[in-house]
């Protein structure tokens, strides 16, 4: 397929990208709810192990995004002209760029343990889900060799989902 239809930036899944900012929003900036953690060394641990996942999620998305080169879009819907990337972290992951945000999720969780930046995380690994179905029908159609690559490797946890 050389060209896409003209077809919307919601038809793209604008959509998803709408809803995934208003979550990773609420994560960084709403409402933490109710402590899951009170203070002392657990929580002074987990501070600190948040502060490494985060650091450790920032350098996974510049990797990912590296690796993706000019194929990059923040919508689910491949670009033209785009190729299938199966190299770099995507050996490990398919989703590198969601694992790492999921990652940054985790680790302002871990710094910020609230109930209800628990509850946006887990919306948010939730619209990754869906998000990554839609975007991998539409790379199966564009990419006959995209369903072997789904069979080796994991959507959006390494080694695990």
């Amino acid at each position: 397929m050389n060209s896409s239809p003209q077809i919307s930036i919601f038809e793209k899944g604008a959509w998803y990208v709408v809803v995934q900012g208003a979550l990773i929003g609420l994560i960084l900036f709403g409402p933490q709810g109710s402590h899951l953690v009170s203070s002392g060394l657990l929580a002074t641990i987990l501070q600190s192990c948040g502060i490494a996942i985060g650091l450790l999620a920032c350098l996974i998305m510049a990797i990912a995004v590296i690796n993706l080169g000019k194929n990059l879009t923040p919508l689910p819907y491949p670009k033209d002209g785009a190729v299938l990337i199966q190299a770099g972290l995507y050996r490990y992951v398919r989703h590198p760029i969601y694992f790492g945000v999921l990652l940054a999720a985790l680790a302002w969780l871990l710094i910020f343990p609230g109930v209800y930046v628990l509850a946006y995380s887990i919306c948010l690994f939730l619209l990754f889900d869906l998000k990554a179905r839609r975007e991998e029908a539409w790379l199966m159609g564009r990419f006959p060799a995209y369903r072997d690559y789904q069979g080796r490797v994991k959507k959006l946890i390494p080694g695990i989902y």
